[in-house]
Formats: structure tokens, sequence, C-alpha cells
């Protein structure tokens, strides 16, 4: 899937957002420009020297438009695939739990299942990226994402459905770590935070049409839509939410190109050179200038010490390279970001995912008892339980606190470049804490609908700070291995909270939704240790 073009076929096998007519020559300015036939540069002979552009300067030189814009939707639609699988699963627990048979526990092992694979998939998907390449690793993490989800909407038993679940995490694993790498890369310094933060309220985005496609597919009777099966309506929700992540994967192999910076650092200059020029004929389209930059300072390529390595201990090599970067994350002025990040990362995603995937079923509680911890010293038999006809109340109150995540994201956006990311990310986790400890002492529906607004508004402004810092904390051979290691790491912590939920939920809900509180304000706080890294420049 990346691109080794060869002379005369070169321009017929680029991706389709690339193919636009060269710039005309402009003579008589005496520049140096691209040819199209050669792919090579013709020099005016006046010049002495070729000026090799490092990569910010290159990034600058090839201009922001059109390109950046296109871009953000293909990578946006990515994003919001991405939060369409893993929360879809929380919106199906109120009708599927009677299908499959499920109890309390079943309900936290399910929804811990895809954070699992996302576990296993985040770092080796980074890894990969950093080896191979950013694009081709998005191509195939978002297909196996989409394929499994869209499986196991027909998984006719519980054991199925959670593999199927487990395995379409591992696609989620890969593909939200590396997007915001990939991201990153192409944007010019003093541009990045505000589009990356423009780029995480897609997962906004994605939150709303799990919401709203739940809220319109589930409480619908959808027998004999496929007449080999008892097609309920939260399977048909399950298949209609792989297809963001199938399409997100044709838009990458289709419209856009490997990541230039990567390229860069794999010493594959011709290739960086072409995306730059192709970048700069979006921006600059109708506009008749002309691109000139002639070469750029790459680096030696990065694989040919390490590979030695694998031909002497095989397995043993190949484990060793592989969790280089850790090694390497954890060493010299990495350590103290990597240690604090650590923490962040474990505490916002037990707390985030702790209680949002609980959500619906906590709005269902109070539906009955009018708070999510009155009335449940003692476990609901199963057979006691009824789940149709569905109550519509449940998935409107969850389209209203994915919607509440808007306030939150335009405050991202307006304040990033101005305010850092560092304390967005801390002042956004303290007051988080703050909502979900009123959470516990509310008494009615719509206090509780309210507050988990709050939570929802400002939660987002902590995850959208977080996705900026981390992209700009660590160098570009170890930026998606170090977010897809975190990102396992925010795994393990979403799978705890889950199984800490499913277990006391029903005897002693108080207990987790206490605990988050506590692991929000920790995150905060220990958010302060971070280096600030407000329009840095990418190493």
């Amino acid at each position: 899937m990346s691109r080794h073009l060869q002379n005369g076929d070169a321009e017929a096998r680029e991706p389709l957002l690339t193919r636009y007519e060269d710039l005309k020559e402009d003579s008589d300015e005496g520049v140096i420009i691209f040819e199209r036939s050669t792919g090579s540069f013709k020099s005016d002979p006046i010049e002495g020297s070729q000026k090799r552009l490092k990569y910010e300067e290159a990034v600058e030189a090839a201009g922001f438009g059109v390109f950046h814009y296109a871009l953000l939707v293909v990578c946006g639609w990515a994003n919001a695939s991405d939060a369409v699988e893993i929360l879809c699963v929380s919106f199906l627990l109120p009708t599927a739990r009677c299908d499959l048979k499920l109890d309390s526990s079943d309900m936290g092992l399910l929804t811990s299942s895809i954070f699992l694979g996302m576990m296993f998939g985040g770092y080796m998907w980074g890894y990969l990226a950093d080896q191979r390449g950013r694009r081709k690793v998005l191509v195939l993490s978002l297909t196996v994402n989409g394929v499994f989800g869209g499986l196991s909407s027909m998984a006719p038993w519980f054991s199925v459905f959670l593999v199927l679940r487990f395995i379409s995490g591992i696609g989620v694993g890969g593909s939200i770590p590396v997007i915001f790498s990939y991201f990153s890369e192409f944007m010019p310094r003093l541009k990045r935070g505000t589009m990356i933060s423009a780029l995480a309220t897609f997962w906004m985005a994605g939150n709303i049409l799990a919401a709203g496609l739940a809220w319109s597919v589930i409480p619908r009777n959808w027998t004999g839509f496929l007449g080999f099966m008892d097609f309920q309506g939260w399977r048909l929700f399950v298949m209609l939410c792989s297809v963001p992540s199938l399409t997100s994967a044709l838009c990458f192999l289709l419209l856009l190109p490997e990541s230039p910076k990567f390229l860069m650092e794999a010493g594959r200059e011709k290739e960086a050179l072409r995306v730059f020029k192709r970048m700069f004929e979006l921006n600059m389209w109708g506009k008749e200038k002309d691109f000139t930059v002639l070469g750029l300072c790459i680096n030696p390529k990065r694989d040919l010490e390490e590979t030695g390595t694998l031909g002497k201990g095989r397995l043993t090599g190949s484990i060793k390279k592989a969790l280089m970067p850790i090694k390497q994350m954890f060493q010299g002025s990495l350590r103290v970001r990597s240690f604090v990040l650590l923490i962040v990362f474990f505490c916002i995603s037990f707390g985030y995912y702790g209680l949002w995937m609980w959500f619906p079923e906590l709005f269902a509680r109070i539906e009955r008892d009018g708070s999510p911890c009155r009335n449940m010293s003692l476990p609901r038999p199963l057979q006691n339980q009824s789940c149709y006809p569905v109550k519509t109340a449940v998935y409107m109150e969850g389209f209203i606190i994915a919607a509440s995540n808007l306030p939150g994201n335009l405050f991202t956006i307006l304040m990033m470049e101005s305010t850092g990311g560092k304390v967005l990310l801390s002042c956004s986790l303290l007051v988080s804490s703050l909502s979900v400890f009123f959470i516990y002492l509310v008494q009615t529906k719509y206090q509780s609908l309210i507050l988990s607004c709050v939570f929802s508004g400002v939660s987002v402004v902590a995850w959208n700070a977080l996705d900026v810092v981390g992209t700009e904390l660590y160098p570009t051979h170890l930026r998606s291995s170090a977010l897809g290691f975190f990102t396992g790491v925010g795994r393990v912590a979403a799978i705890m909270g889950n199984i800490v939920f499913g277990k006391l939920v029903d005897t002693n809900c108080s207990v987790p939704i206490l605990l988050v509180s506590a692991l929000l304000l920790t995150g905060g706080l220990v958010a302060l240790l971070l280096p600030k890294t407000k329009q840095t420049e990418l190493t």
C-alpha cells in the first residue's frame, strides 16, 4: 500500500486525492520546479546549490488549505468510526442482556472485551506504523475493526459475540493511536494544536451517530430482516455500526498518501517530496504558484542497524526489537513525561470508560428507581428482568449526553493554541472529578442527566488535550509506538473499570462512582508535571 512509483506510470498509481494537473512552469521567475515526466527537478544554472529543507520548513512551504481540510474529513471519519464501534456496546446492553441472557458480570465482561482487544492491538499496530508506515496500518486496522464488528451482529451465542467483539477491538486499538500520529505529521506547527483538536471533535460525531442509530434502530421490530434468523433491533444496530470503519479504510486506501514525516525518517526523500508537492498543488489550486522545494534533510534509514539482530537471534531478536521503543520511552529526558502520561492515561480511561459504558444501564435503573444507586442491595434475578418493549427514553438520554460534547469541543478548538494542552488537560480532569462526585449524590433522573452532560462536556476537553499533548511529546520514530503503548495502558484501565462496575453495580454502586471521581482527581494533579508543548516543533 505504500507508494513506490516508477517512471511513466507513477502518476496513474497515485491516490485519487492527489490527481490534479501539475502546475505550469513559469520560466520568467527563474525558479526550480518539478517536471511531470520524470518526477525529478530541473534547475536554473544560475543557482549555485540546492537548499535542503527540514521537515517543519517543508510543511510550511507546502502551504495550508484544501488538502488539510480534506485530510481532516477523512481522518475525522475514521476517528468517528472508532467511537461508534466502542460505544455501540453500551447502547445494546439494555436489550441484548435479555436475548443473550446476561447478568451484570457478563455485561461487564462484554464491555471489557473490546478494550481487551485494543490493549493487544494498540502497541502492535503502533510499532508497525513506526516501522512500516502509518497509512497501510490504518487501512488494515480499520478493515479488521469493520469486518469483525459486522460479523458480531450475527453471532448466535454470547461466547461467539464476545470473541468477535474482542477481535474488532484489536482493529480499533490500531487506528486510534496511529490516526493522530498520521494527521499531526501533515500539519504546520502553528496550526497543529487547533487541527488536532478539530480532529478529536469527530469522536463526538461518532458518539452522536451511535446514539442516534441506537435511538432509531433498536426500539423497532426488524423480524424478517434476515430470513434465516431472528434479527433483533440491536443486531441491525451492531451491523450498521461497522459501516464507518469499512468506508474509512476505503478512503485511506484510495485517497490519501503516506505521512511525509515518516517518509523522511525512513530515508525515502523522493516520495516525501512528491507528497509535499501534491499538498502544495491542492492548497494553492488556482493560484498559479510554483512549488520550489529542492530537497529535504532526511535521516539515514533506522532499520539497517536493527535488522542485524533479527538474523542472529530470530525470535529473541524480534521481541527485543519490538520492545525497544518502550525501553527508549522510559530513558533520559523522556522518562518523567512517560511515567506521568502512564498515570494520566490510566486514570482518565478507568474513569471515562468505566462510567460512560454504563450510562445507558444506569439511566435504565434511574428510570425504575429514581437514582443509580437506590435499591441495589441485592442483585436482580435475570428471569424477572424485562427488556421489551424497549424504552426509548434511555437512548434519548444517551443522545443528549453525546450532544453535550459540543461545547467542550468548541472550547478546545478556540483555546488550545492560546492556553496549551497541559493546562486544559489538568483543569478539565479536576472539573470532571467534581461532576462525577455529584452524580453519586443526585436523587432524580433530571439531576443525574444534567451532571452527566457536564461530565461529558468537560471530560472531552481532557481527551482532546491529551491527543494534542501526546503527539508532541515524542519524536517521530517513537510517536505511534508511544501512543499505542499508552492506549494499551488505557485499555487495561478501561477493562478494570468495566469489571469493577459489573461486579459492584448491583451491590454497592457508590464504590465505583466514587473511585472514578478519585482517579480523575489524581490524573488532573499529576498532569501538572508534564512539560509545556504549546506550538512546539515535531522532532
